[in-house]
């Protein structure tokens, strides 16, 4: 597989109160404000699946947000990235997230970013 042809991998799980369409719709704006690639693809789940996951160690995380109440996935690909680069561009799109109306003031942020590495999954600090 050439650069050309490889697609970044990363997730986020995270919770909001805002419903699936509000996000979706505040994404859109989102994304214009911090200027996101148009090649990066986001993808919102409601409800954590841990059983849609292929790899092991991806369904064990997926498995402690939804233990702890975790609301959202969001999915990221990215053509001609690497995981961690589609991870940094996750992490823009949630921290401006939490700079928008989803979040009411001072309510908490709870989420975690994940990207593989080396066939291991780890967290983005």
């Amino acid at each position: 597989m050439t650069n050309q042809t490889k697609s970044g991998e990363a997730y986020a799980f995270f919770d909001c109160k805002a419903s699936k369409e509000n996000i979706e719709k505040e994404i859109v704006d989102i994304r214009r404000v911090i200027g996101t690639p148009s090649k990066l693809e986001l993808s919102l789940t409601e409800g954590i699946n841990p059983n849609s996951f292929n790899h092991p160690e991806l369904r064990a995380i997926a498995q402690e947000a939804k233990d702890a109440r975790i609301r959202y996935v969001l999915g990221a690909k990215y053509n001609g990235a690497t995981n961690r680069q589609t991870a940094d561009e996750l992490s823009s799109v949630l921290n401006q997230a939490y700079q928008s109306p989803l979040y009411y003031d001072k309510e908490r942020f709870v989420g975690w970013i994940f990207y593989e590495e080396n066939k291991h999954y780890i967290e983005r600090e």
